[in-house]
Parts: C-alpha cells; sequence; structure tokens
C-alpha cells in the first residue's frame, strides 16, 4: 500500500492520505481547487475545478496511474446553480474518460470553496 501526500496542511489536521494506492486501485481523497503550492484558490469554479484536475493527475501520475484510468468521480458542488458554468472544465478532464459519476450539492468546510472531486481509478 502506497500513502501519498500532496503537503496540504487540511491532511495533517484532518488525518487522511491525498490519495492511497493497493493493487490495481487507487482512491483519490476529496480535491478542493486550492494550488496546493501556494494554498491561493481561485474565485471561480471552473477555475477551482481545474486546480482540482491538475491536483488529481499529479497524484494520480505518482501512484503510477493517469486520467484514463479513473472509473469513478463524485462531484460536491455548493450550490446547483454554479453547476452550468462549471460543466466546461468537467467536459475538458473527462470527456472522453467518462467515468461513472455522481453531483452532490452540499455545504463544505470553507466559503471559499465552491467544488470537491474525489476519484476512484483503476488498473486491471
Amino acid at each position: 500500500m502506497k500513502r501519498i501526500s500532496t503537503g496540504s496542511p487540511f491532511e495533517k489536521s484532518l488525518g487522511y492520505s491525498r490519495a492511497i494506492a493497493k493493487g490495481g486501485w487507487c482512491f483519490v481523497s476529496g480535491v478542493t481547487g486550492y494550488d496546493y503550492n501556494t494554498m491561493e484558490m481561485p474565485e471561480g469554479i471552473a477555475d477551482q475545478a481545474r486546480n482540482c484536475f491538475a491536483t488529481i493527475r499529479a497524484v494520480l501520475s505518482e501512484a503510477g496511474f493517469a486520467l484514463e484510468d479513473v472509473v469513478r468521480v463524485q462531484y460536491t458542488v455548493v450550490d446547483g446553480v454554479l453547476v452550468q458554468e462549471l460543466a466546461p472544465a468537467l467536459g475538458e478532464a473527462f470527456g472522453d474518460i467518462r467515468p461513472a459519476a455522481t453531483m452532490v450539492i452540499a455545504g463544505l468546510i470553507r466559503p471559499e470553496m465552491l467544488v470537491e472531486i474525489e476519484v476512484t481509478a483503476f488498473k486491471g
């Protein structure tokens, strides 16, 4: 089993790994739109999602996976009104991959967070 960290302060304070890779599976914890190098967050939900996918790609790569290996994704969005603005960023990332997906409308732990993306990848 391999534990992967982005160095985010949330990982240590909340007691979780950014991802766990085991066997043919990689489970990536929910990722929000921070640039984890600077801890800056874009204002718009589409740019937050693009940051999420950049983090997800990097974590998957470190674990020996690629975005194309993603079989499941869950999006948590703070307001359904934002989905139309979010949609192009989702299509950019997953348009040809098309994993099984769920979108939930719910609050996130900080007011600047508009979207959180969690993925599961499999290499069989």
